[in-house]
């Protein structure tokens, strides 16, 4: 038996290009016979919807929102959703994104502020304390990527080789970087909208009971990518 799981999904309670709820992408991808997904809506140096200025705690909170929500849905309904956020950037690292798994709301309350490191530091304290990142779509190139392409590959535990809303070249050119480096790979929908919502993610042949079940998959290669 196969198990089926989305890697990367947005919210319209976490981010602001989401246009469908938590609730919604839930049941759509149940409907398609997933076991799980990953929430991995925008953190705020990237497009959520958390208003800045706002008390650490308070914005963590509204981070994570679309991810409560997913949960309380998928216990409801049963589909297993795990918690993961797309890490933005500032400057030359604008717009380039990294998945990031394995860490929970005890990690962003001890780092406030988390949002103004540059990504080397940031990927540095994220392994640290146990987390994994992958970068999403390392090529896509759009107007609000400062300069596209892959961080240094030494701060990356995965590469998003297979992104739908990629062109089949800079997807290519993400297998290519994978390869070139030895680092895992993973694919995902990026879905904003329930409409999104199609076959794409990660084949695990037992079901994954927690994140790190996914995590050790994809690091040890044992996962078939569904494109």
């Amino acid at each position: 038996m196969a198990y089926l799981y989305e890697t990367h999904v947005h919210t319209a309670e976490g981010s602001k290009c989401g246009t469908s709820t938590a609730a919604e992408q839930v049941r759509a991808y149940k409907q398609l016979g997933y076991a799980g997904i990953i929430v991995t809506d925008h953190f705020i140096n990237g497009n959520a919807t958390c208003p800045l200025g706002l008390p650490w705690e308070e914005s963590m909170q509204i981070v994570l929102s679309g991810y409560f929500a997913a949960k309380d849905e998928g216990d409801k309904i049963g589909l297993d959703v795990f918690l993961g956020w797309e890490f933005g950037g500032r400057g030359a690292e604008q717009g380039l994104e990294l998945l990031t798994y394995g860490l929970g709301m005890d990690f962003l309350l001890a780092h406030p502020k988390l949002n103004e490191l540059p990504h080397k530091q940031y990927c540095n304290l994220v392994h640290k304390h146990g987390g994994f990142i992958a970068q999403a779509h390392p090529y896509r190139e759009k107007n609000y990527i400062t300069n596209p392409g892959p961080i240094c590959h030494t701060l990356l535990d995965a590469v998003e080789v297979y992104n739908v809303f990629d062109p089949a070249e800079s997807n290519q050119k993400a297998l290519q970087f994978a390869r070139k480096h030895n680092l895992p790979q993973q694919a995902g929908s990026d879905s904003h909208n329930k409409m999104d919502a199609v076959r794409t993610g990660v084949e695990l042949v037992k079901k994954a009971d927690t994140i790190f079940d996914i995590i050790h998959a994809i690091k040890a290669g044992e996962v078939k990518l569904i494109k």
